[in-house]
């Protein structure tokens, strides 16, 4: 019952800088100035310099700017397409903060009366003004709410989320790395969630390798790394990774699902596993 789930997610279509432009509100007292600027991943490190890395990791594809401009207050909107709505949710939850509040704009949206930070398709928007007040933060929300709906009036996490276990699951803690989980760059498209529960917190995730061959060779690769090569026969791997101690995972087909710990420390390691090994065998 843990950690897994059936994906059924389909990209949209591709919105364009000319389309995205055309679905911009009109707001009273405001002006949306200029040409749009438009960035792909050959230059998007022009515009936001070392963030560009992160970006490119979830498959970007590009960038549209616009600016709404009222007297010397301006409100600057960066759209960046990504391959996928799953990349596109990936990238907002990298860059997701504790110290934001949370509005039900697109899939999901965080800021202030200073910006705010949404995932709606496969774009992920940030809005941003360069004052602070209510009537500038209620025009950023008109904005954001206004193109998510026009961009995907469905936006929502990734299915995969639905069928995470809900109990002692720690909110909006869900997230999504295309690669380089846990620093190692083999582990891809992987989906995680946080759970606490008995004093200690760990992070739930599951790898879709896509198919049966791709999940023995990620899951062998990440032995051999780990000088564990003689775990290759078992069922339940308990992996001792120098960088981020033990790994608890399990592989059924194409995933690999299992629960990470930072402190190192879980609760009761076979619990874990017959969690992960029931939820496995709903799988078959």
């Amino acid at each position: 019952m843990l950690f897994i789930g059936l994906l059924g997610i389909g990209s949209l279509q591709a919105q364009t800088p000319q389309e995205l432009q055309s679905w911009l509100p009109q707001i009273a007292g405001w002006t949306i100035s200029g040409e749009p600027e438009v960035f792909g991943p050959d230059n998007l490190y022009n515009r936001i310099n070392g963030a560009a890395p992160l970006f490119l990791e979830n498959n970007f594809k590009e960038m549209t700017s616009f600016v709404y401009t009222q007297g010397e207050d301006y409100i600057t909107i960066q759209a960046y397409r990504h391959a996928t709505p799953v990349d596109a949710f990936g990238m907002y939850a990298s860059e997701r903060s504790s110290d934001l509040t949370f509005f039900p704009i697109g899939g999901e949206a965080q800021g202030d009366q200073m910006g705010l930070y949404c995932f709606a398709g496969a774009m992920y928007l940030k809005i941003e003004a360069n004052n602070e007040s209510e009537t500038i933060g209620e025009t950023i929300r008109t904005i954001a709410d206004s193109l998510c709906r026009k961009i995907d009036p469905n936006a929502d996490y990734p299915a995969l989320f639905a069928s995470f276990p809900t109990e002692y699951r720690v909110p909006h803690s869900e997230s999504y790395s295309a690669s380089n989980y846990l620093g190692h760059e083999f582990l891809k498209s992987v989906y995680t969630c946080d759970y606490e529960f008995f004093g200690n917190r760990v992070q739930g995730f599951l790898i879709d390798a896509g198919n049966a061959e791709n999940a023995k060779l990620m899951l062998k690769r990440y032995l051999e790394l780990t000088k564990q090569q003689n775990l290759l026969a078992g069922k339940r791997f308990v992996i001792k990774d120098r960088y981020n101690g033990t790994i608890l995972c399990m592989r059924s087909g194409q995933y690999i699902a299992g629960v990470f710990s930072e402190d190192g420390a879980y609760p009761d390691e076979n619990m874990l596993f017959d969690y992960i090994e029931d939820y496995l065998e709903n799988l078959e």
